[in-house]
């Protein structure tokens, strides 16, 4: 039986620098300088798969590690697996084929990846898993995860509901789902569901996939007004999903915010102007400025340095008036 990677948290000390945690193109870049990177003056390789383009978030995120590229000195390979695992697994086999240094990927779902990995493993070729986990007995495939602990995010949007119901004696909440097998919309679940146990007034009337993007967010809260006329919140597992709803609340002739509270997850610009404007009530932050740990990582694992098995940022959370006040210096 699979096991999960637990989210322990690990101080970013021994990373150097902090780092704010949400992509598209080809792969790209010169032909590889071969593995074992560091001899010489050759820059390190390293092969980047992304899942896809499908938020806010992950646009910033590929922006940011395409950046910290550049700044680092790493020789970036990049590909876009536009939300598929096929063409991750094509992505990470052709870095493996060119000889790369390092690899780096966030993983569109969780399972499915032990066969890949061993090959890189068997190649000699260092794996950094960013943002998302994998769910696999063999923790020896990969070096270190970088990204953010999904589940207490999922608590703190559920304890902020918690807080925000009390006195009440029914709230209607329907969940929008991030992708189906993807480790943040299942840990959100998970977590969010833990934290409002303690309130049994919270029932999530309803909850389905949304895929993580502003268009299968609106999809589906249409669906949930028809079917569900009396919901009083809705959880995001992201922004872009939230803002989706918002759109559907809206064209229902309600008042997101006031007639249907909205808790979202990321904080990305939009999703923070929307809660500035009283759209969106509560967010919950996860940071996609991961390129400067990534690279920092990537640099001492090539080098044969000891790492943490687990780099979780810190992140916040955002109310309106945090919002209002974070939004003039927001770099995503």
């Amino acid at each position: 039986m699979l096991k999960k990677i637990l989210p322990v948290a690990v101080s970013a000390v021994a990373v150097a620098a902090l780092a704010a945690c949400g992509g598209g193109g080809n792969a790209a870049g010169s032909g590889s300088t071969g593995g074992g990177a560091g001899a010489g003056d050759k820059a390190l390789v390293m092969g980047f798969s992304q899942v896809g383009a499908e938020s806010g978030w992950r646009t910033a995120n590929t922006k940011n590690v395409q950046d910290s590229a550049k700044e680092a000195g790493v020789e970036l390979k990049f590909s876009d697996a536009q939300q598929k695992q096929e063409n991750q697994i094509k992505a990470i086999r052709s870095f493996i084929q060119q000889k790369v240094d390092v690899i780096a990927f966030s993983p569109v779902v969780e399972t499915g990846w032990d066969t890949v990995l061993l090959e890189a493993k068997r190649a000699n070729i260092p794996v950094i898993l960013t943002d998302r986990a994998v769910d696999s007995e063999d923790t020896s495939l990969y070096k270190t995860f970088l990204g953010s602990d999904f589940v207490a995010e999922g608590k703190k949007a559920g304890e902020w509901l918690v807080k925000d119901s009390e006195g009440q004696s029914a709230v209607n909440v329907v969940e929008l789902q991030g992708t189906t097998g993807a480790a943040p919309a299942i840990d959100r679940k998970e977590g969010f569901a833990e934290a409002i146990k303690a309130a049994p007034q919270i029932k999530v009337v309803a909850s389905q996939t949304g895929d993580f993007t502003r268009s299968g967010g609106k999809q589906v809260m249409e669906a949930f007004l028809k079917s569900n006329p009396d919901i009083d919140v809705v959880y995001a597992h992201n922004d872009d999903m939230g803002l989706g709803a918002i759109e559907a609340i809206e064209a229902a002739g309600k008042v997101p915010g006031k007639d249907i509270k909205i808790i979202t997850v990321d904080a990305v610009k939009d999703g923070m102007t929307a809660l500035a404007e009283g759209k969106i009530n509560f967010i919950v932050e996860c940071s996609p400025l991961l390129g400067t740990q990534l690279m920092d990582l990537a640099k001492k694992v090539v080098a044969g340095e000891s790492v943490p098995e687990r780099v979780v940022t810190e992140e916040t959370t955002f109310t309106q008036e945090q919002a209002k006040k974070a939004l003039p210096s927001r770099k995503y």
